[in-house]
């Protein structure tokens, strides 16, 4: 079985105005065949995808992120059957604008976590069985705190990145109930400052903690540049998988259109190995990266996942990673 994860996926503003006279599937590029060959799909969401709401006004917020509700289209193009809501654009038009992108989503088949009509929900696991196996994902995040689903309130899962914090227990507890009930573990993280190679300590730590509860893979987001990945425990920590698709601006240093598309091969409900292929983000759409954009890509993740200990093997006429992971007997 194969799963297949990519970072933040912006459909709004200049990607939306694409799609008013582009087809669902343009924003994927010459990347779609790989999600189409892929067995489960996730990515971050970053926007909401509705027809209602207003820019949000109640604390100040220089960008609003939000795609026509039709554009729910472009994650069916590409089969998405999970998204991480949990992030700090999912309520950038509002609670009307956050609930219709939930029915959306519902309508379309496609699972959710990280928001929803209070924290039981906004904390709740989205179960996908694939091929005979379950897989959970949870989603969190410790963007916009104003914006913490509770009790009586909707929102996101909001969880600060701090072990001793009494918010960060659920999560923890999260994992431990779904470990028992699900084959593989997928905790989505949108954590963290914007840019930066380096993860910073507390998310180690987090991580870590993480997987020493049964995670199997920590897929983290919202850098908007791609980090290294650890292997922990048998865990595959991705801490920050970079942006996949958007209309930003590039930073000629932090290279924030530069990613990688994060396959994931499982065998016996465990995962065996990850293969990483380089991409970039052009023309307000994903593209495979070849040549010295992919030696670039190539060279810079190998070089972040080395300082973390992890195993690379490295196959640079195809622009692909290869990181190996251990099954629980220790062996590959």
């Amino acid at each position: 079985m194969r799963l297949l994860l990519v970072g933040d996926v912006m459909l709004g503003r200049g990607v939306n105005e694409v799609l008013k006279c582009m087809p669902a599937d343009y924003p994927w590029g010459d990347t779609l065949r790989s999600f189409l060959l892929s067995d489960w799909r996730v990515c971050n969401l970053e926007c909401v995808i509705s027809d209602r709401g207003a820019p949000w006004q109640t604390t100040p917020k220089v960008f609003h992120f939000c795609s026509d509700a039709k554009n729910i289209a472009v994650l069916r193009a590409a089969k998405i059957d999970a998204v991480s809501l949990a992030n700090n654009h999912l309520l950038d038009f509002g609670y009307d604008a956050m609930f219709e992108t939930l029915d959306l989503l519902d309508r379309a088949g496609i699972r959710h976590a990280g928001a929803g009509a209070d924290l039981e929900a906004a904390s709740a696991a989205a179960v996908s069985e694939v091929m005979g196996k379950k897989i959970g994902l949870l989603a969190f995040t410790d963007n916009q705190p104003e914006w913490a689903a509770g009790s009586h309130q909707a929102g996101v899962w909001y969880v600060p990145i701090d072990v001793a914090d009494r918010r960060a227990q659920l999560v923890f507890d999260r994992v431990q109930k779904m470990r028992s009930q699900v084959d593989i573990v997928v905790i989505s993280a949108h954590w963290g400052p914007n840019w930066g190679y380096e993860p910073p300590d507390e998310h180690i730590v987090f991580a870590h903690r993480l997987a020493d509860l049964g995670a199997d893979l920590v897929f983290g987001h919202s850098g908007h540049v791609f980090r290294g990945v650890e292997v922990y425990k048998n865990a595959a920590i991705m801490y920050c998988a970079g942006n996949f698709v958007d209309d930003y601006a590039v930073d000629p240093v932090e290279r924030n259109d530069q990613s990688s598309i994060f396959l994931v091969d499982v065998i016996s409900g465990r995962i065996k190995r990850l293969l990483l292929r380089s991409t970039m983000i052009r023309d307000c759409r994903a593209e495979l990266a070849f040549g010295q954009d992919a030696f670039r890509i190539g060279s810079q993740m190998n070089r972040l996942c080395e300082a973390h200990g992890t195993a690379v093997r490295w196959y640079r006429d195809q622009g692909l990673l290869e990181i190996p992971v251990a099954f629980p007997d220790g062996k590959d």
